[in-house]
């Protein structure tokens, strides 16, 4: 270790003192390939014409100083460095299968409860919303035959009203025809003469004729109504046109009164 550390010191020495010399043909050198590039920069270009006479080239090699040499330093010896011994892990305790078999059993259960219970609950939400169909179904069909009934009662009402009014108009008719009846009577009425052809095929029966008395108690318009024989017809209308009235007054005015009815009878004895 000592002597190499000697001759390193020498060296150095040694360079210090070439270190000028050497400088100087480095700075030369440096300047001549500066000049020659800055001539070829410009467009300078030599001529290559053949020399007359042989010339003599002179050349000079130039040494460059070389860099001190490094000092070799020897690894310093290293002590062997010893691995760390392995940090002890702890102790894995040992699982009893019997009770790993029973947590994956109680596990298994508990899946299988939560399936049931998912399923359940489905259930009872199908059983929910077919319920509430069902009374939705259900008062659809109370509303509808609830309108149904009130159609049906508003119908008999209005016949109800209908056949009331029907009735009352007939009770005011037939109390008209006979307040009328009351108060105009009948002065002359001719019985119909029996038609000959009736006699002789021994036909009997009745005939009612229609007519309206005018406010001087003469007959209009007679006409049969209801069933009557043929033969019957012309003998009940011409007795009838014979027929007088005493005159209708109505409020001290004679009035006319309409649909007085008369009924012939006819009899063989």
């Amino acid at each position: 270790m000592i002597s190499l550390t000697l001759d390193t010191v020498r060296n150095a020495s040694r360079a210090e003192r070439r270190w000028p010399g050497d400088l100087g043909a480095a700075l030369l050198a440096v300047g001549l390939h500066a000049g020659v590039l800055g001539l070829l920069l410009h467009g300078w270009t030599p001529e290559l014409n053949a020399p007359a006479a042989s010339r003599v080239l002179k050349t000079q090699l130039v040494s460059l100083p070389q860099p001190p040499a490094k000092p070799v330093v020897e690894p310093l010896a290293e002590s062997p460095v010893e691995p760390e011994p392995p940090q002890a892990r702890p102790a894995q305790p040992e699982v009893d299968p019997r009770i790993e078999q029973r947590r994956r059993e109680q596990a298994e259960l508990a899946l299988e409860r939560a399936e049931q219970a998912r399923i359940e609950q489905q259930r009872h939400e199908r059983q929910r919303q077919r319920e509430e169909r069902q009374r939705q179904e259900a008062e659809r069909e109370r509303q509808r035959q609830a309108r149904e009934a009130q159609q049906q009662a508003q119908r008999a009402r209005l016949e109800a009203e209908a056949a009331v009014q029907a009735e009352a108009a007939e009770r005011a008719r037939l109390a008209a025809a006979e307040a009328a009846s009351r108060q105009y009577l009948p002065i002359a009425k001719q019985p119909p003469s029996y038609p000959q052809r009736a006699l002789d095929m021994g036909l009997q029966g009745e005939c009612t004729v229609s007519y309206r008395v005018d406010p001087q108690g003469r007959v209009e318009s007679p006409k049969v109504v209801g069933d009557c024989h043929p033969l019957f017809i012309r003998p009940s209308l011409a007795a009838a046109k014979t027929f007088r009235y005493q005159p209708c007054v109505v409020d001290g005015r004679a009035v006319a009164v309409p649909d007085v009815r008369n009924t012939f009878h006819y009899r063989i004895e």
